[in-house]
């Protein structure tokens, strides 16, 4: 029987950017069904553990299916070695997830993004597993015109400070172009300090100040 993808609950564009002292991760708010809004405030940024956290863009019960099993398996590896899975070793877990369902993936594109005694790391996982490193780089259905933006300010050396603005930017920028991204930012860093997430009134901030 054919399915229709069309009535599955999607997100959309979601962003990442490595800095000098940790981690930054954004995305949009909008899951939708074809050309129909299904909700207006989806949470695409998910906190694994302290020190890491995921973005989703895709079906949004798959990427939740995901989310709930990779929190489950990184606390018990915290209670089971007394400290916190490396970033890589998130992303090598969750590619092998992803990879064992290769016949019938989860249809999703993630970001894995932490920070660890290696410094941050930003991982971009496909729907079979597909690992690449990234600096900077977007997901979704977005990611087009907010990797246009973002090639063209990002550099290597800057601090988490410099970055929040040009993450909510980037999200800004494909909310005007694509119509399936809209209805708010959500905005998170990881840092030596730990996992943040910042509130609507600091992003609007953000958002008047550049």
């Amino acid at each position: 029987m054919e399915q229709n993808f069309d009535n599955i609950k999607k997100g959309t564009t979601t962003v990442g950017l490595v800095g000098k002292d940790g981690v930054v991760l954004a995305s949009d708010m909008r899951a939708s069904m074809g050309y129909f809004i299904a909700n207006r405030e989806v949470e695409k940024i998910h906190r694994l553990d302290e020190h890491v956290g995921m973005t989703i863009a895709g079906s949004v019960g798959d990427a939740q299916a995901l989310v709930r099993y990779m929190q489950a398996e990184l606390k018990l590896f915290r209670l089971q070695n007394n400290l916190p899975m490396p970033v890589k070793g998130v992303s090598t877990l969750l590619s092998n997830i992803l990879f064992q369902q290769k016949y019938y993936p989860f249809m999703v594109q993630l970001l894995v993004a932490g920070f660890d005694d290696r410094g941050g790391s930003i991982y971009n996982l496909d729907p079979i597993g597909g690992v690449t490193t990234e600096r900077c780089t977007s997901t979704g259905s977005g990611s087009p015109t907010a990797l246009g933006y973002l090639e063209s300010v990002y550099k290597d050396d800057l601090k988490i400070e410099e970055l929040l603005p040009m993450a909510v930017k980037a999200i800004a920028i494909a909310m005007k172009r694509d119509i399936a991204t809209g209805d708010g930012i959500a905005l998170v860093s990881v840092t030596s300090k730990g996992y943040k997430a910042y509130t609507k009134e600091e992003v609007q901030s953000l958002l008047s100040s550049h």
